[in-house]
């Protein structure tokens, strides 16, 4: 049973969300930006070497995290065009989002009828700073578009923990998160399928944004 005021849409997001994606220019100059903005010190996480970015987290509660994603400069073997729009990107923003699965075969399916070239499954591992390591399976987010309304999907049952519970508490909280749209039925069928769905709001822009709440209060990204 959901509880009081708490929405079927809203359990979906919440507990099927698995992190979303801030992509951005610089990423020394985004974690001070969000440690102004929301009271937070991002915490660096680590470097993709096969696909020429790194990261560094927030701790959104509820096994959800912020990836804030940049190009990692210092990685000349991997030529654009790099995933989730690093290379393409217009302005800092959320690129992407990730879905957790255990079913990623049969959910790598449904990508595949949004976009063809979606779909195709990974995996890849890394060491936190703690020397703990981490094993995950995941669609390949494409290089294109900016941004990217449907999600990719992530398994971390490699893992020992979610990646989340690696972080300290930060008191931020995913309140909200939702996309812009020329055609958002477009999505319906698609969202259904996965059983998850956020709202999609027309408008000529495409974009993802969200509600965090913060140690400065709610933060509009």
């Amino acid at each position: 049973m959901l509880p009081l005021n708490f929405t079927k849409n809203n359990f979906i997001i919440k507990y099927r969300i698995d992190h979303i994606v801030y992509t951005v220019f610089d990423l020394d100059a985004a974690i001070q930006f969000f440690t102004k903005k929301i009271g937070v010190t991002p915490i660096f996480g680590g470097y993709h070497k096969n696909q020429g970015t790194k990261n560094a987290l927030i701790n959104l509660s509820d096994e959800c995290y912020l990836e804030i994603l940049a190009i990692d400069n210092t990685n000349t073997s991997i030529k654009p065009p790099r995933w989730m729009g690093v290379d393409v990107l217009k302005k800092n923003q959320i690129t992407r989002f990730a879905l957790k699965s255990k079913a990623l075969k049969k959910e790598s399916k449904i990508l595949k009828l949004y976009d063809s070239k979606m779909g195709i499954i990974s995996n890849g591992l890394r060491q936190t700073s703690n020397g703990n390591i981490l094993k995950w399976e995941l669609t390949l987010p494409l290089p294109k578009p900016e941004v990217e309304i449907f999600p990719f999907l992530i398994d971390w049952s490699g893992s020992k923990t979610h990646p989340s519970l690696q972080l300290p508490q930060m008191d931020c909280k995913l309140i909200k998160f939702y996309g812009t749209h020329p055609n958002p039925k477009k999505f319906d069928r698609l969202f259904e399928m996965l059983d998850f769905s956020i709202q999609i709001k027309k408008d000529k822009k495409i974009s993802l944004q969200m509600i965090l709440d913060t140690p400065k209060g709610l933060v509009t990204l």
